[in-house]
């Protein structure tokens, strides 16, 4: 319990210390000192240090989704520091203070225990990122930033209605209407299946549009299209597998129940349907940093797709989470680099990154590599086991759907990422003082680096935990 407020306690005791900074230069250096502090925490309890109990306690998952969150922070503050030395004419204390506020508010994610509690702190996320999107102050800017809240706010609102039908489930079954997931899990082979299978769906719907899922997705291009890179990576690293740990608990519910396939039935299809999307949006995109957010999209797919081919394919969608925030995390930041050398995310305009910036250009090709799921990177290992689990189900249409779908994103994305770091710099393309600076290149390699580490093999604990978590789920065991 001590443990979980200290997670989220000094992320916002740091928010109110940098906005209490006059200084614009000084106040980005809380946010590395505060990362820190609160990757510390993280690993002593990843390691299982004080677990905790009752409304706040981390499970499996939330252990897996809490140190992502922290590293991927960790890096993202510290380019933070030298991206808003860049933007020095542009004031900062709105945006540290609420990039503290949307760490203290995921890591609560992680640690809540009570539906309720988990869904106040989803929310708090959606206001406390709201104010990072529209750091540019540009027309665009504000326009994703309105989308963002509004379509959050109805998936939001779904979630809660969700959760309602979820308790009216336990009264209707002659159960307490208590919120906690323990007592939600305990109590679940007595719930009102039609209730329940109603909560079931207003949750996915709520926390896939958080996700980003397709068809809910429409507020992703936007957002990621202009918010600066460091919100990006945290908004498709962070954001989205806090919102993709809400559908993993509520489908441990659901498996309580003996409703398992039902809830894989609707993962399935709708993980199908986000890869097919992305697939569509991603052929002929000219946009860099749209295209990120359909490769989200994707990997969003990818996620709900493992998590209904029962405990391969959850054990493939766990890793894959881990994956995928680490790999989002270096294209959003060597994006962020190329587009302020260049001022343009357009492929018509941006071409030659590769010679401007060797360092961020070829760290995005290494991201597009990687995040395609190519060997030897670590995506290649989860999406191959998510592939493998489909395999071993006999679900051979869609392991086939899978395959075709990663190859049709592989090619178009593929074209958009050689255009922007192949050939000469286009003579439309302003020529920025901006250039590879170690503040702006060590974050996104140290990320790169864990992501060739874990294609090549994964840690024990990391291992463990992730079994755990899959046991956590309590899949039914196989009919001899």
């Amino acid at each position: 319990m001590i443990l979980a407020l200290t997670l989220a306690g000094v992320p916002l005791c740091g928010a109110a210390i940098a906005y209490a900074i006059p200084s614009n230069t000084a106040r980005p250096l809380v946010l590395p000192v505060c990362a820190l502090a609160h990757l510390a925490a993280a690993v002593a309890a990843f390691a299982g240090v004080d677990a905790g109990a009752g409304w706040l306690a981390l499970d499996p998952p939330g252990r897996l989704v809490l140190l992502l969150v922290s590293v991927l922070f960790a890096a993202c503050s510290f380019y933070a520091v030298g991206y808003l030395r860049l933007r020095g004419e542009r004031d900062n204390k709105v945006f540290c203070a609420c990039l503290l506020a949307f760490l203290g508010m995921t890591s609560l994610i992680a640690c809540a225990q009570h539906l309720g509690l988990f869904w106040v702190a989803v929310e708090a996320t959606t206001l406390s990122s709201a104010p990072l999107l529209y750091f540019n102050r540009t027309g665009h800017s504000l326009e994703a930033t309105w989308k963002y809240l509004l379509i959050g706010s109805v998936g939001i609102a779904l979630a809660l209605l969700g959760s309602l039908f979820l308790g009216y489930s336990a009264l209707a079954g002659g159960q307490d209407s208590s919120l906690l997931f323990d007592d939600l899990v305990r109590n679940a082979p007595s719930f009102s299946k039609p209730w329940l299978h109603g909560a079931f769906i207003l949750l996915f719907v709520g926390y896939g549009t958080k996700m980003g899922l397709a068809p809910m997705h429409t507020w992703k291009p936007d957002a990621y299209g202009e918010t600066p890179g460091v919100v990006g990576a945290l908004l498709a690293g962070g954001l989205t597998s806090c919102a993709f740990l809400g559908i993993v608990r509520t489908f441990r519910v659901v498996v309580a129940a003996g409703e398992a396939e039902f809830a894989s039935q609707i993962l399935v299809v709708m993980g199908v349907v986000s890869m097919a999307v992305a697939g569509v949006f991603m052929v002929q995109q000219r946009d860099f940093k749209r295209m990120l957010a359909y490769s989200s999209v994707e990997h969003m797919g990818l996620l709900i797709l493992g998590l209904g081919l029962g405990p391969v394919g959850a054990y493939g969608s766990l890793l894959h989470m881990v994956n995928n925030g680490l790999v989002k995390g270096v294209m959003f930041l060597t994006a962020g680099n190329i587009h302020r050398a260049y001022e343009s995310k357009s492929t018509d305009e941006v071409s030659g990154a590769l010679r401007r910036l060797p360092w961020s250009g070829g760290l995005f090709l290494a991201g597009f590599i990687a995040v395609t799921g190519s060997p030897p990177f670590a995506p290649f290992v989860s999406e191959f086991t998510i592939l493998n689990a489909a395999i071993g189900e006999g679900r051979y249409i869609i392991g086939g759907l899978m395959l075709v779908l990663l190859l049709v994103i592989f090619m178009g994305m593929g074209a958009t990422v050689l255009a922007v770091v192949q050939g000469q710099p286009s003579a439309r393309a302003k020529r920025t003082p901006f250039h590879d600076r170690a503040i702006t290149i060590l974050p996104p390699l140290v990320l790169m680096t864990g992501v060739v580490i874990l294609g090549l093999f994964v840690p024990a604990p990391l291992r463990r935990t992730i079994e755990e978590a899959v046991r956590f789920l309590g899949f039914p065991e196989p009919q001899p």
